[in-house]
């Protein structure tokens, strides 16, 4: 019993700390965001409304300067004003826009979104449980290995998310009339768009494919559905 208790106090843990992301994440959200109204970008999401056959797509503005964009569990989608006002610039087209927006309504079509929540709460408790249970087998690196393992199987996880989420968008940008190109043609200019200093981790450890690799999938199903 006295065996089991650790284990099942750290599931406990990370249910707790899942909720507590959940609500933490909407009161932010809520706090920092207006609804997207420029003609352009609205004009863009009634072309993905109509091709998804419903009333409307509610884009948000999410008041933080990254390039980013994200779709929350409750499956609201908001662009970073990062993003806005790089479009604003004439660095981003509507239709580049449009892509970011079809990925995020992959994510929440595809049930990641909500997934995601458990990325830090859920891995954490996973990393108790399996590191009490390693450090009884192999005391003093138990703990280690059960950090690494962890943290790969959740890259590997949000890889695979991407990979569909793109896919799902690049179907949906094709239905709506915008095409692939806008995707693609937006990738090719992200790592300008996000770039920081420093360098980057290997591809089988970071949470997103690499760009070029999500070009490569991309210009595959264009050629595809194309010919």
């Amino acid at each position: 019993m006295f065996k089991v208790l650790p284990i099942l106090l750290a599931v406990l843990y990370g249910l707790a700390m899942y909720r507590f992301s959940v609500w933490r994440t909407g009161r932010e959200l809520d706090e920092k965001s207006t609804v997207l109204a420029d003609p352009a970008l609205v004009g863009m999401t009634k072309q993905l409304a109509n091709a998804l056959d419903i009333p409307r797509i509610k884009v948000h503005i999410y008041e933080i300067a990254p390039v980013n964009g994200l779709a929350a569990p409750d499956g609201r989608i908001f662009i970073t004003r990062g993003f806005y006002n790089k479009f604003r610039a004439g660095e981003v087209t509507a239709e580049e826009l449009a892509s970011v927006i079809a990925h995020e309504l992959g994510h929440v079509a595809l049930g990641h979104s909500r997934r995601r929540m458990i990325d830090f709460s859920g891995q954490n408790a996973m990393r108790a449980a399996l590191g009490m249970v390693l450090s009884r087998i192999i005391p003093g690196i138990g703990i280690w290995i059960a950090s690494g393992l962890t943290s790969l199987l959740a890259a590997k996880l949000s890889r695979s998310d991407e990979y569909e989420a793109d896919a799902y968008a690049a179907a949906l940008l094709t239905k709506a009339g915008i095409g692939i190109a806008p995707q693609i043609s937006l990738f090719e200019k992200l790592d300008a768009l996000t770039k920081s200093s420093g360098g980057t981790a290997p591809a089988w450890l970071m949470s997103h494919p690499k760009t070029a690799e999500r070009i490569a999938e991309l210009t595959k199903m264009q050629g595809k559905w194309e010919s």
